[in-house]
């Protein structure tokens, strides 16, 4: 199966472990991909390694300019995973696309030895929602030289939704993610190598998230690109009353708003509805 990808404009780039870019230069798209039997919209969609590649395909042709694989779900109160399973979910699917896509592959994981095993088998990227603090994490990111999204996360996906409190949000969440660049910077990560996420639905209740994207700006005011995940997400289900697989309209909201105040990444299930979003988000944003 043949995929093909519009050749990037000149502009900021990261420089993704498996000697392809990811240019930052407009607003992009992460694909979703999750290789697991209960993430909360697609959960079991993918588990099969057939269909997990044959998705995969399907999100490049979209117009996916990067793909993120996770093999352990994040929904709130889902069980942990052992590193043996997530690693037999993980590692087969990245060997067969790594070769095949023109676009990164980007792994969504908090567990050293899955990064480790995930960028030698052809991953470019590591996205980590616990803004790797795991032990062992930072000197294995530092120690792959490959970008890294740092996520803010209130607990563990287990107990991030109890009643999750902040003072200001927004204030909260910034000098989080600084703090983590400023390890990350200690470890030896290059600065230009990581990407910011401020964690949308982790640990958040719908007016902590809705404050969130209402300032996002001041998230990318620290210089460094930003990642947006509220694809389909319980906010849209809670504030239009509608299941998972009705929260389209809701999520495009979100990703223009996002583009518009300067997101670099938004990471979606329905790639080609929030390619098209974005490009003319991104169209009015900067022509004329």
């Amino acid at each position: 199966m043949e995929c093909a990808i519009p050749e990037a404009a000149a502009g900021p780039v990261l420089r993704c472990g498996d000697g392809k870019r990811l240019d930052l230069s407009a607003p992009r798209v992460m694909g979703i991909l999750n290789v697991t039997p209960d993430s909360f919209s697609d959960g079991g969609d993918f588990f099969n390694p057939e269909a997990a590649l044959a998705q995969a395909y399907a999100l490049v042709e979209a117009g996916a300019a990067i793909i993120d694989i996770g093999g352990e779900s994040t929904r709130p109160g889902a069980p942990p995973v052992s590193v043996e399973e997530e690693l037999r979910r993980v590692v087969p699917v990245v060997e067969a696309l790594a070769p095949a896509l023109p676009v990164p592959i980007s792994v969504d994981t908090s567990k050293p030895e899955v990064m480790q095993a995930a960028i030698a088998a052809g991953a470019g990227m590591v996205n980590d929602v616990m803004a790797l603090r795991a032990p062992g994490a930072l000197e294995t990111v530092a120690g792959l030289g490959v970008p890294v999204c740092l996520m803010h996360m209130i607990g563990t996906p287990r107990t991030m939704q109890q009643a999750p409190r902040y003072g200001d949000v927004v204030t909260e969440v910034r000098r989080f993610l600084l703090d983590r660049v400023d390890a990350c910077l200690a470890a030896g990560i290059a600065r230009e190598q990581i990407v910011l996420d401020p964690g949308f639905g982790f640990g958040k209740t719908v007016e902590h998230n809705c404050r969130l994207l209402r300032e996002l700006n001041r998230i990318i005011d620290t210089g460094l690109p930003v990642l947006v995940g509220m694809s389909r997400k319980s906010i849209f289900g809670r504030l239009l009353n509608q299941p998972v697989d009705r929260r389209l309209p809701g999520s495009l909201a979100a990703a223009v708003i996002a583009a518009w105040q300067g997101a670099r990444i938004i990471r979606a299930h329905d790639v080609q509805a929030t390619v098209e979003a974005i490009t003319v988000t991104d169209a009015f944003a900067t022509l004329g």
